[in-house]
């Protein structure tokens, strides 16, 4: 190992150590003081009631730990959105688990809260993955309630799809561990079946203050909607629960009886470790955005014994493509390949720039994926698409659109990774959020915006120069660095991973070692679902 893989594996595992330490903090919730009163009262946390349920010794996967990371802060803030999301197995089957944390703001909902658990029901969704409620929540956090109320993608939607998830047999299981008011009632009763905990869990449209003051009839929340009262007299529950290990119990016996899933029949053989070390991956990967590294090498210590089929190997360089199998699912790989590469005619092509071969070859392999029924993984390191006279005359407009449409209407399962720069529309070619990627995860060492902070800088330090010359100001070269390092320091922050999963924009940070649980995880998942629409471009043909 020479130097420079040294100072890139001393820079990346300072960017795990973080990411480590960030979990640690987001998953105190509402803090320590707060889980001592939640504990006070006889109740679990909603990560305790998670772990609690899921099969001990199995993997899981936590969607959007970092929700509201830095947001809401006037408001005191909304650590992981204030829910729990975790995809894994109880009983045997694999489910996603949506827990409201009551030590934050009594579980009220914020806008990210909406956004999240909206995000939780679309996997379920697409997937037709079992769900499971853990409801303890005060109902919408009013002071925000314009941001979380009356629009499509908003409170009102989450029960929507409880009633379309019905139509679509997707088992819905909803335990009422806590307060669950106003709008909010709705949602256990739209499950299949509803739980409801003693003493601890209430239900009702209006609490008993609202009530007083709406009709003057003077009724304790217990006698309103307690356990007793809609499990004996409304009949709204199904089971009423001692505690919260009896009503999580409840839950795994109603699983354990769960029929098996129709299959969409993704290959999978006996799952190999990479013959390459994983952990190499952290001097593999540069320190500096500038420097070039092999992308074949990251690939190989992702790849059941690193073996990878490239499919074009000689064409299109500056996109890898290839077949591979993760813990033993057969996948598709298409990759960026950070590095200057040579094409047969002599001519030089920058890594991490999409140019028309690269997209011609990408969208011809999306295609085959599509025909073979082969789950498709991108890993993003992507500056944009080429640009200049040559490549505007070559037709880039038209070949990277093509690359668009086919993943635009893959119907494969698609999962992206992305690993360092994610700028501009080649985000979008290499499927970003707004292309449905079933899971899409950062490492930490990854980058999301239109474009690299240096350009973008530049580009609004001369916006704002000409604008403070208009007034008649000089800019001096002090004024200039001071206005360049203000812009970029904001504009960085802006690009980080973090503030990207703040805003669900994905779904985790993770540890790159993390890679292949993920990926796995999310084919056995997508699995779930068979395959209902044909593969079709439409008027762009390949």
């Amino acid at each position: 190992m020479d130097l420079n893989f040294n100072k890139n594996e001393d820079h990346n595992k300072l960017l795990s150590a973080a990411l480590r330490q960030k979990l640690v903090k987001v998953k105190l919730g509402g803090g320590k003081s707060r889980i001592e009163k939640h504990h006070a009262k006889g109740k679990m946390t909603a990560r305790e009631r998670i772990e609690y349920l899921l099969d001990p010794k199995t993997k899981n996967i936590e969607i959007a730990a970092f929700a509201g990371d830095k947001m809401y802060i006037e408001h005191g803030g909304c650590p992981s959105g204030g829910v729990v999301v975790k995809i894994g197995y109880v009983s045997g089957k694999q489910c996603v688990i949506v827990a409201n944390d009551a030590t934050v703001k009594a579980g009220a909902w914020f806008p990210i809260t909406g956004k999240k658990n909206l995000r939780a029901q679309e996997i379920s969704i697409e997937n037709k993955l079992p769900i499971i409620y853990l409801v303890d929540s005060a109902g919408v956090y009013l002071p925000l309630q314009d941001e979380i109320f009356p629009d499509k993608e908003h409170f009102g939607r989450i029960f929507r799809n409880n009633a379309v998830m019905s139509s679509m047999g997707i088992t819905q299981i909803s335990a009422v561990m806590g307060s669950c008011v106003a709008g909010g009632a709705y949602l256990p009763i739209m499950s299949d079946e509803a739980l409801i905990v003693d003493k601890t869990g209430s239900i009702f449209l209006a609490g008993s203050y609202l009530v007083k003051a709406a009709i003057g009839e003077s009724i304790d929340n217990e006698t309103l909607g307690g356990a007793s009262t809609h499990c004996e007299i409304s009949g709204v529950t199904d089971y009423k629960s001692k505690d919260d290990k009896d009503a999580l119990d409840t839950i795994k016996k109603i699983f354990s009886k769960i029929g098996d899933y129709d299959k969409a029949g993704y290959n999978r053989e006996e799952p190999l470790k990479p013959k390459e070390d994983p952990k190499e991956l952290f001097g593999i990967l540069p320190k500096s955005r500038a420097e070039q590294y092999d992308m074949l090498e990251i690939i190989k210590r992702i790849v059941d014994d690193s073996l990878f089929e490239e499919y074009k190997k000689e064409y299109g360089k500056t996109i890898l493509t290839g077949y591979a199998r993760i813990d033993g699912w057969a996948v598709g790989i298409i990759a960026n390949q950070r590095t200057l590469v040579k094409t047969k005619s002599g001519e030089m092509q920058f890594g991490g720039v999409i140019y028309s071969d690269s997209a011609d070859k990408a969208t011809r392999f999306i295609a085959n994926c599509n025909q073979k029924k082969i789950p498709l993984v991108f890993l993003q390191d992507v500056t944009g698409f080429m640009v200049g006279s040559k490549s505007e005359h070559g037709g880039i407009i038209k070949d990277g659109a093509k690359m668009v449409n086919a993943v635009s209407n893959s119907v494969v399962p698609k999962f992206t990774i992305i690993i360092g720069n994610s700028y501009g529309a080649g985000n979008y070619a290499m499927c970003g959020k707004a292309y449905d990627p079933r899971l899409i995860v950062a490492w930490p060492s990854a980058e999301l915006a239109v474009m690299s902070g240096n350009s973008a800088a530049k580009v609004l330090l001369q916006i704002e120069a000409a604008s403070l010359k208009k007034q008649g100001k000089e800019i001096t070269p002090e004024v200039e660095k001071e206005l360049y390092d203000r812009i970029k320091a904001r504009y960085d922050e802006q690009v980080s991973p973090y503030y990207a999963a703040s805003r669900v924009w994905t779904d985790a940070v993770i540890n790159p070692l993390d890679t292949r649980t993920w990926i796995s995880m999310g084919i056995e998942a997508a699995n779930h679902s068979p395959i209902e629409k044909k593969f079709n471009l439409g008027l762009i043909q390949v």
